[in-house]
């Protein structure tokens, strides 16, 4: 880390840029309706998300000139503070039946979204320290896996099951990419499959999302009504769509347009091609993050860019795949276009610390 810093990755800077914008008139289109009726001010929505999204750019471009080495120090008091404060939340009122959020102010903080990050900064720095025992059943798996699930059990409890289940398949890629054993993964994915089925049956309303997944139109006006207006929604765009700002499912027929179910508003207004573009962007993500992994300078900057890679990536994909009735719906916002202050403040955290990444891409093999 002596050697002089390179510059950063321009194309992923822009690309972060043209994301967070691109986002923020989704959003009003999505949002402008029905933030007039509740709130009384078609802005609404979008004033905070630029607010958030200007803090966010300023944390990017702060974190993107601290040497990522430095965020090893801050591991285990940044892990000890979000278990507080994700045990804190449990102990709130509930909104929408669930414990999520602490508020501030005017605002609310969702705690799993600052999780989501603090468990990456932990595995890469447990892999790098830990590389020569990676295929050892206690330092390669039972210790890197009780401290990232203490984690998803605390924000299982809230309760909450889309952002476990992205943290943990995030945590099987990093794992991956650390050298740990392939019969290791196998075991871990094998013993999370039972307790992903009775925590879909532990709870009605998600039974009946797993019904509504597998025929949404059955009960369209019950338990299947958000899946199929996602659906008309998505192929009622045609290859052109109806035009930004046209769409009707965000005429208070869709819960949540300005949410989890941004993507659906997206297509209907611009199309087939629409979609395909929002895709394409989260393609180039992958590409440029994973680009970044490989020229990290060293083992623990590999770990982390591509972690942080392929959770920006693969929340996106997941959030898309769910509108589209590929997989059971979950609560996880599009990064850079869902409303959502907690998920943007992360989001643009990842990116600085990959642009941090980026400058110093080691010219000569990695130590």
């Amino acid at each position: 880390m002596n050697r002089r810093a390179k510059g950063l990755d321009s194309n992923l800077l822009l690309l972060a840029v043209v994301m967070l914008a691109a986002g923020i008139v989704a959003l009003y289109s999505s949002s402008a309706i029905l933030a007039d009726k509740e709130c009384g001010d078609p802005l609404f929505y979008v004033k905070r998300q630029v607010m958030f999204g200007a803090v966010g750019l300023a944390g990017m471009m702060f974190l993107s000139r601290v040497p990522y080495q430095r965020l090893r120090e801050w591991v285990w008091p940044a892990l000890a503070g979000t278990a507080v404060v994700l045990v804190a939340v449990l102990f709130g009122p509930k909104i929408g039946g669930a414990r999520r959020w602490i508020k501030l102010g005017g605002f609310g903080l969702q705690p799993a979204e600052f999780a989501k990050l603090t468990v990456l900064l932990f595995l890469a720095d447990y892999l790098d320290r830990k590389r020569s025992r990676i295929g050892s059943p206690v330092q390669g798996v039972a210790i890197p896996w009780a401290v990232v699930g203490t984690m998803l059990v605390l924000i299982g409890l809230e309760p909450d099951l889309g952002t476990p289940s992205l943290i943990f398949a995030v945590a099987v890629l990093t794992l991956f990419v650390g050298g740990a054993r392939l019969d290791s993964l196998g075991y871990t994915l094998a013993a999370a499959v039972p307790v992903v089925v009775w925590q879909l049956w532990a709870y009605p309303y998600r039974r009946a999302r797993v019904m509504s997944f597998l025929d949404p139109f059955a009960d369209a006006s019950g338990t299947g009504y958000q899946l199929s207006q996602s659906l008309l929604a998505v192929g009622s765009g045609g290859w052109l769509g109806k035009g930004l700002g046209h769409s009707d499912v965000k005429l208070l027929y869709l819960p949540a347009p300005h949410t989890d179910f941004i993507f659906p508003v997206l297509c209907e207004e611009l199309g087939l091609l629409g979609g395909a573009g929002v895709l394409v962007l989260f393609v180039l993500f992958l590409q440029r993050g994973l680009a970044i992994a490989r020229r990290a300078p060293d083992l623990y900057g590999t770990l982390l860019a591509a972690g942080l890679t392929f959770l920006i990536t693969l929340q996106g994909f997941f959030n898309m795949a769910m509108s589209m009735g590929i997989i059971p719906t979950k609560g996880l916002p599009l990064p850079f276009f869902s409303y959502g202050g907690s998920s943007l403040l992360v989001t643009t955290a990842a990116v600085g610390i990959l642009l941090s990444i980026s400058r110093h891409a080691a010219e000569a093999p990695r130590r």
